[in-house]
């Protein structure tokens, strides 16, 4: 579900990856990373795909629609916990 859609190349018999464009997209910096957060869709259903660029480097990660309330309520407990351990301070 959450590889992005590869096609049949006719010309050499390979495979070649199709871009859809996001259906939503975020782009954040922090000191020297830069995430962006794209909400996409393929023939499976939609899917949110975070990428962490360091550099050159990249690393991803592709939540399910159906996980993706789950993801939003874990960070923002995390969010409320730093709140409060701030607080504490």
């Amino acid at each position: 579900m959450f590889e992005e859609e590869e096609e049949e190349n006719e010309n050499n018999g390979g495979y070649r990856r199709r871009r859809e464009e996001p259906l939503y997209t975020e782009k954040i910096f922090a000191d020297r990373k830069i995430f962006f957060v794209d909400l996409k869709s393929n023939d499976r259903g939609k899917f949110l795909k975070i990428t962490e660029d360091v550099r050159g480097r990249r690393d991803t990660i592709m939540v399910p629609e159906e996980t993706l309330q789950e993801l939003i309520d874990a960070l923002n407990n995390v969010s409320d916990f730093l709140k409060n351990e701030d607080d504490q301070d």
